[in-house]
């Protein structure tokens, strides 16, 4: 199934012609998350935010208000955008991946009426709304050099956080989380931390993108090893790169191969994240 640009996002603000937001259904989200590996926290603060969404009536009879905004903030390629897809797949809702850039229109004038017609359209359409680079309409109004006018549209997104309501979710990722609006950071309810994969996780998603492909005993140590550093993102288009190179050979999987791939690839890696123990306290 392909991704739709159109249906059901007709009321979505245009830039000069060009769609500011993409629409995946539910079932394409499925397909998008069957590698999706979250770390242990992240997994659980999700969990626990469909399960509040599924008890809405119980949550109204004692008069606690349920969460409906999530930011998510940590180094590219570790799974933000994933995280929208699946949660998305688990309320069985349509993901509208908006495109910031386009919504920030030349004629700054017109960027904080886009912002509120992507809320508004979220208000009436229940939906899962995903702001990617988040920062680019939520920077600290602080020490700003930019156009004032860009101060406004961060007035206009705090009036959007306090009156979103109904049955959408927002989800908001950024990689700049110390240049938001310290005032757009307490509108929202839930905020997840996102670092790069350690070794658990490496393991977790290297078993993933293994499982149903011939590969030699044994890969999976020196994989783990040979990606230490590595997001997610980088992970995949690695294994991608290698599991081609093997289809085109008529061969199985093999470290050698991988690492080729890994070579050809040139992965950026990053500082990786401290191990279980360390998160532990221990």
């Amino acid at each position: 199934m392909s991704k739709n640009k159109n249906n059901g996002s007709r009321f979505l603000p245009k830039s000069k012609g060009i769609d500011t937001a993409t629409v995946y259904a539910p079932e394409e989200c499925a397909l998008k998350v069957k590698r999706i590996v979250l770390q242990p926290d992240n997994r659980q603060m999700i969990e626990e935010f469909v399960t509040i969404l599924g008890m809405k009536d119980r949550f109204a009879e004692h008069d606690v208000p349920v969460p409906n905004k999530i930011v998510m903030f940590g180094p590219p390629g570790t799974g933000k955008t994933l995280t929208a897809f699946y949660m998305a797949q688990r309320l069985e809702l349509p993901l509208i991946i908006v495109r910031l850039d386009a919504v920030i229109n030349s004629f700054l004038g017109e960027t904080a009426s886009n912002v509120r017609k992507l809320f508004d359209y979220a208000k009436a359409s229940p939906c899962v709304l995903f702001l990617d680079e988040f920062d680019a309409i939520a920077r600290t109004r602080e020490n700003n050099d930019e156009v004032k006018e860009m101060s406004r549209v961060v007035n206009t997104l705090l009036q959007c956080l306090d009156e979103f309501e109904g049955g959408s979710v927002l989800m908001a990722a950024t990689n700049l989380e110390d240049q938001l609006d310290h005032a757009v950071w307490r509108r929202f309810d839930t905020r997840m931390t996102y670092r790069m994969p350690g070794e658990a996780e490496i393991m977790a998603y290297i078993r993933l993108m293994l499982d149903g492909f011939e590969h030699d005993a044994g890969i999976a140590g020196r994989a783990a090893e040979l990606l230490r550093g590595v997001s997610f993102a980088d992970m995949e288009q690695i294994f991608l790169k290698a599991k081609r190179k093997a289809i085109i050979g008529s061969a199985p999987l093999t470290y050698r191969t991988l690492e080729d791939a890994y070579r050809e690839y040139q992965p950026r890696k990053q500082a990786a994240a401290l191990d279980e123990k360390v998160l532990a306290g221990t």
